[in-house]
């Protein structure tokens, strides 16, 4: 029987530096791509200031919606969409306090004040609907809702959560009415639409008072 050919040294050598050099390529190439973000220049400090607070509900903000900044869309998307939630608050399911839905994928943030104007946000994306629905809190002011949890609670958390998906329209690829529930979307972009959904980019602020 022919016995295996063994490496020599320098073969051995050669094909460690072979594997060594691979390795670099796809770091270079991951680091490169870059890692889908979002963030906010708004709240850098990780807070809302008084502007971006609610005003309602025992809150005295000007509920302007924050600035919003994204980078390294995954390859193949086709719309992007917004939903900030508050989990801690006391309601069992969380709190719904802003939704964009449909954003462009060439799309890359949200001026301050989107959120309050129809009018300022990319075509054809739309304001979905949040849990400040006919509360009258933020009234003629945009689907925007800042931040007002009760007095006394510990800071509660705001996740901005962008989802990146492989369809132009969420709302006709799953079959859903426009004026869906944000949890409604939230399903449909977490699960509903399945391999659609082809990335999630999250920062997290907080606010008490």
């Amino acid at each position: 029987m022919q016995q295996p050919t063994r490496l020599k040294p320098v073969t051995r050598l050669a094909a460690a530096t072979l594997i060594s050099l691979g390795t670099l390529a796809c770091s270079a190439l991951h680091a490169q791509a870059g890692d889908f973000t979002i963030s906010s220049p708004d709240l850098a400090s990780g807070s809302f200031d008084n502007k971006f607070v609610l005003n309602g509900f025992g809150c005295k903000g000007d509920n302007v919606s924050p600035a919003l900044e994204w980078k390294n869309v995954p390859p193949g998307t086709k719309s992007l969409s917004l939903l900030v939630h508050d989990p801690d608050a006391p309601t069992g399911s969380g709190f719904w306090h802003w939704t964009v839905l449909n954003m462009p994928a060439s799309t890359t943030g949200l001026p301050q004040g989107a959120g309050n104007s129809a009018a300022t946000l990319p075509a054809p994306a739309f304001g979905g609907n949040t849990d400040f629905m006919d509360t009258g809190a933020t009234g003629a002011n945009g689907n925007y809702g800042g931040p007002c949890p009760p007095t006394g609670d510990a800071p509660h958390h705001y996740h901005f959560t962008l989802y990146a998906v492989g369809v132009e329209d969420v709302q006709k690829a799953a079959g859903v009415p426009k004026t869906g529930s944000a949890a409604l979307y939230s399903f449909v972009l977490n699960k509903g639409i399945g391999p659609g959904l082809l990335g999630t980019a999250t920062f997290t602020a907080t606010y008490g008072r």
